[in-house]
């Protein structure tokens, strides 16, 4: 017997024997015929019975007594996110490390595509050339295996497609998420059409349209409403991602209560992105200022560093030095792990700003950091002619106006501080560099704020495990990305378990780290009660000396505990999570973390890095509710945590969080908030109308190119309707939920190449197209064409293609060279078409009418002459 979680499985079939009673006792007694106990186990039973069995439990558990550990230093293969750049990097350092790379395809397509790829990174010469085998066979997940030195990769995972199976009696879902498993949409999901707002997804539906079956979207209202959407305004339809477990609220149709919040949500946005788009519209047109080369202090300062760089700490440092040194203002996000020596890279950037007379401005989010940030430069520059101070609120008001004063005038040339330094009374004399510390603490309002005081400031962004958002705006190339993974010397990776509240597991941890000479941190976060937790501890351990922090502490109270647990005065501190961004205490090598599953990803990740700083072996341990008990997303959080307990995966966690979370918007705002009413996609959708509104509008003048009369796009969301057979048949595509994510794919495709690619993969997975397929692939091209001409809807009908135009008659489009062609058209094909004029319900349109179009591809034909006139 091969099990994967014990615990897990011993609650679920307790609960399912709990059902199957109460279903008996429900039964009258002339059919009941045989009891639950004679016909199901429950948890404890089947335990009983595995004696019988040899057992392999693929997690630690009390349930079962393992007579031998065996351990298998496999990790998973890391999400890539299709940036092939840093597949290379990764396969590259594999190989120095001596990792044998293979890549496991599904195909022999799938190997020839890898070789080209490859190939054209090659002629970029941006990159040496990976080196890897191919091996054509098609295997389920990737790995990496550190004993037999080898990095097995699967072609599915990195390029995030479908894995075709073999296995004939059926499979088990893997445990990691991907991106494809989040927007696959189940019947009964809750979903949200950009017009009619949150419904239930009611799966997919054959519909007759003039006897001829198509396929459509099932929505379901209030009252029992139905929408069919046609498979032609998937873009419309999103998965509703909000809030864990609260259920939204369902539009009734034709109610104005979703277009209200509609507007309500698109005065919001544009409220947010005007000021950032302005900005960033400046940045983009603005000079900064260049930084002479380094210069006889610098390289003192850098060759003072007590410890050795990592050759991930000198690229970063390379790389900011040269964006420095150029006249485009930098805008660069270090992504590297909690120890790693981001730091160091902020303090060798701070240095070259000040020696080139500039001053330096050092957000972060907490009191405490700002503290210990304070010490940190102080001491790094301590030999240097630079005065650096900080801001927060353990400092007294005169303290706060002496250091502004200070400021103003230049004395002060780095200042550090928390959201205090974007306040109205902060003035800087001449500020070239802005360096932000763990910005996935901070609102996108506190960081432009600070960025408007100066348009051309270079800004440095460091962070652990970046946020969605972020990451996303960096694999983008919207800004530049350095990750550090290396570790520095000697270090250990920290030991991670998933444990119950357990007083015994707890008294041994912090008795053993004590004895060891070491120093534990507890976090719990609930002030209420924290006291109580510290009594706990000093009951457990009564030789321990024990310390509470917390964030309504008197400063100076706050600020004499963590100097005393720093010099090592007491042994345990249980705290909130004041302790999470910065505190370094080489010292500390155990944390509890009480309630894990409440906290996200990347807080998890930060206190699990505020131990094992130093060449002692750390231990963390989530404090969590049974699996059973925690939201979905809640469970993968902490498995992603178990899985990347390495050092440097951090870059790993946040492309995880990339996976669970989805991007986030690119542009800012909140996170959540009114994003949980009309759910994320959606959220991202208006905010890109928002934005195009704004670039149309407020922002003519800056977005002249893009607004030109033949650069300008009219037609956003085109509407057909037809009577042919365009879908996929189930003969072709029998899995529904696979057609569903064929559909998406598909309403997402932008041009001609991306097609070829498309029907070249159908092919190759389920064979030659049938017509009602090739209907579908033409139906799409049409779809382009007839929305780059001008046309709104299109109805192909009853052997007629009649295409609308832009209802707005005042639009430019009518004095654009597009409609000119169609003008040019119809005079020389009067014969094919007629263009007039008709009364409709939303007023006055202009019809162009083609008859005797009895196919899909004639009506390709047409459209393709128009276009090409």
């Amino acid at each position: 017997m091969i099990i994967q979680n014990p615990t897990y499985l011993k609650e679920k079939l307790d609960r399912l024997f709990v059902k199957a009673e109460e279903a008996f006792n429900q039964l009258g007694e002339n059919v009941r015929h045989a009891s639950p106990e004679q016909m199901f186990v429950n948890g404890k039973s089947f335990f009983d019975a595995l004696e019988k069995f040899s057992c392999i439990g693929l997690s630690n558990s009390q349930d079962i007594s393992y007579s031998k550990n065996l351990e298998v230093h496999v990790r998973p293969q890391p999400s890539f996110n299709k940036q092939f750049d840093l597949l290379i990097e990764n396969l590259n350092e594999n190989t120095q490390n001596g990792i044998s790379n293979y890549l496991y395809c599904s195909n022999d397509t799938q190997a020839k595509r890898f070789h080209e790829i490859f190939e054209s990174f090659k002629d970029d010469n941006t990159q040496k050339v990976a080196q890897y085998e191919t091996i054509v066979m098609p295997l389920f997940q990737g790995f990496v295996d550190e004993e037999l030195q080898i990095a097995c990769y699967t072609d599915h995972q990195i390029f995030e497609r479908y894995h075709k199976f073999n296995i004939k009696n059926g499979y088990t879902k893997k445990q990691s998420i991907t991106l494809k498993e989040l927007t696959t949409l189940s019947v009964g999901d809750y979903v949200t059409h950009i017009d009619h707002g949150i419904g239930k997804f009611g799966g997919l539906q054959k519909i007759q349209v003039e006897g001829k079956t198509q396929e459509a979207i099932k929505l379901v209202y209030a009252d029992n409403d139905i929408v069919y959407v046609s498979i032609h305004s998937l873009h419309k339809i999103s998965k509703y991602n909000g809030k864990d477990g609260t259920p939204p609220k369902i539009y009734k149709l034709g109610s104005n209560a979703w277009k209200a919040l509609k507007q309500k949500t698109k005065a919001r946005v544009k409220h947010i992105a005007f000021n950032l788009i302005q900005l960033y519209a400046k940045r983009r047109l603005e000079k900064g200022f260049a930084s002479a080369p380094d210069s006889y202090l610098q390289a003192e300062l850098e060759s003072s560093f007590i410890y050795e760089d990592t050759p991930d700490q000198m690229k970063a440092t390379i790389d900011v030095k040269a964006d420095m040194e150029s006249d485009r203002p930098m805008d660069r996000l270090v992504c590297g792990d909690v120890g790693f020596g981001k730091t160091e890279v902020a303090i060798r950037a701070a240095f070259k700003a000040v020696d080139n007379g500039k001053q330096v401005a050092v957000l972060v989010p907490t009191t405490i950091l700002a503290f210990q940030h304070y010490r940190t430069f102080s001491e790094r520059l301590k030999e240097m002619p630079v005065k650096v101070s900080y801001l927060n609120r353990f400092k007294t008001a005169k303290q706060k106006s002496e250091t502004l004063k200070e400021l103003q005038e230049g004395k002060v040339d780095i200042i550090i501080g928390t959201h205090q330094l974007v306040s109205k009374n902060v003035v800087f004399k001449d500020l070239g560099l802005l360096v932000i510390d763990e910005e996935q603490k901070f609102g996108v309002a506190v960081k432009d704020k600070l960025k408007t005081i100066s348009q051309n400031v270079d800004t440095l962004t460091l962070t652990a495990t970046p946020i969605p958002r972020t990451l996303q705006f960096s694999l983008m190339a919207a800004r530049d990305l350095s990750v550090i993974t290396t570790p520095p010397p000697n270090r250990y990776p920290i030991e991670t378990n998933v444990v119950g509240f357990n007083e015994e597991v707890i008294r041994d941890a912090i008795s053993y780290e004590i004895e060891r000479g070491g120093q534990v941190y507890f976090i719990h976060n609930r002030i209420e009660n924290i006291k109580e937790v510290a009594g706990m501890i000093q009951r457990l351990v009564p030789n321990a000396k024990v310390g509470v922090g917390h964030g309504q502490l008197d400063g100076k109270k706050l600020e004499d505990l963590l100097l005393s647990f720093m010099e090592g005065d007491f042994d345990v501190l249980v705290a909130t999570t004041i302790i999470e961004s910065g505190l370094d205490v080489p010292n500390a090598n155990t944390i509890f973390i009480n309630n894990a599953n409440n906290f996200g990803l990347s807080d998890l990740h930060q206190m699990r890095g505020r131990v094992g700083r130093s060449n002692k072996k750390a231990f963390c341990y989530f404090i969590c509710p049974p699996y059973s008990a925690m939201t979905e997303d809640a469970r993968k959080r902490i498995q992603a945590l178990e899985q990347f307990s390495d050092l440097g995966s951090g870059f790993n966690i946040a492309m995880k969080d990339l996976e669970i979370r989805g991007a986030g918007d690119l542009l800012g705002g909140e996170q959540s908030g009114f994003i949980n009413e009309i759910g994320f996609e959606t959220y991202q959708k208006i905010m890109n109308e928002a934005i195009d509104e704004l670039k149309e509008n407020e922002f003519k003048d800056l977005y002249e190119e893009d607004n030109h009369i033949e650069n300008k796009v009219y037609v956003k969301d085109i509407v057909i309707e037809s009577d042919f057979e365009i879908l996929f048949p189930d003969e072709y595509i029998n899995n529904v939920s696979e057609r569903l994510t064929l559909y998406n794919e598909l309403s997402t495709l932008k041009n001609e190449s991306d097609l070829k690619q498309y029907e070249q993969k159908l092919i190759d997975r389920f064979g030659a197209l049938p017509k009602q397929a090739k209907n579908l692939l033409d139906s799409v091209r049409i779809k382009w064409i007839a929305s780059s001409i001008g046309i709104e809807k299109l109805l192909l009908k009853q052997g007629k293609m009649i295409g609308y135009f832009i209802s707005d008659q005042q639009s430019d489009f009518y004095q654009s060279n597009r409609f000119k062609k169609v003008l040019l058209f119809i005079q020389a094909y009067a014969n094919l078409a007629t263009l007039k004029e008709k009364e409709t319900k939303n007023g006055l349109r202009l019809l162009l009418t083609f008859d005797q179009v009895k196919s899909i591809s004639k009506a390709l034909d047409l459209l393709t002459k128009l276009d090409e006139l």
